[in-house]
């Protein structure tokens, strides 16, 4: 979970202290969140109505991170069709970018770079993975704080699931 070398841990320290620290809580609408993705499309979750949406905060280097991703790739593949819309914001530092668009080739959901998102009003996002869900009436449904278990496919079975075929 942590940076793997000091210039890092320094500039994930900077990011975390200059960002709002408030957090969105389970049960408020979602926040604003926009995002140029890797293949150059634009994602905007407010424009995302009717869908539920994951948003996935991770890293390439954090082992977490990429552990939970191939049950939302999985997930994502069985459900895509009935609503549900994944966006992964990597907050990894530009020298990244190639291990970022590596690790990306292997899931068929969209990423963007941190650096071409505006996720400022999700507040800081201090922990790597940090996760939300967002029903499809743009309500947090999951957050990404402390104590949350990590993503696996029964998590998502048990809280996205019925989500999709809520009305």
């Amino acid at each position: 979970m942590y940076a793997k070398t000091p210039l890092r841990w320094f500039v994930l320290c900077c990011c975390l202290f200059s960002l709002p620290s408030w957090a969105i809580d389970v049960g408020e609408h979602a926040p604003g969140l926009t995002a140029k993705t890797l293949n150059g499309e634009t994602f905007d979750l407010h424009q995302q109505a009717n869908q539920v949406v994951i948003v996935n905060f991770w890293a390439s280097w954090c082992e977490p991170c990429r552990e939970e991703m191939p049950a939302m790739q999985s997930y994502y593949q069985r459900h895509k069709s009935e609503g549900l819309k994944i966006i992964a914001i990597s907050m990894d530092e530009p020298e990244d970018d190639a291990m970022v668009r590596k690790v990306m080739a292997s899931y068929s959901y969209p990423a963007a770079f941190q650096r071409d998102a505006d996720f400022s009003a999700f507040g800081r996002i201090w922990r790597m993975p940090m996760t939300y869900v967002i029903d499809k009436q743009g309500i947090v449904r999951k957050d990404g704080s402390v104590g949350a278990p990590k993503i696996d496919l029964p998590l998502l079975e048990k809280l996205v699931t019925p989500l999709l075929t809520a009305h």
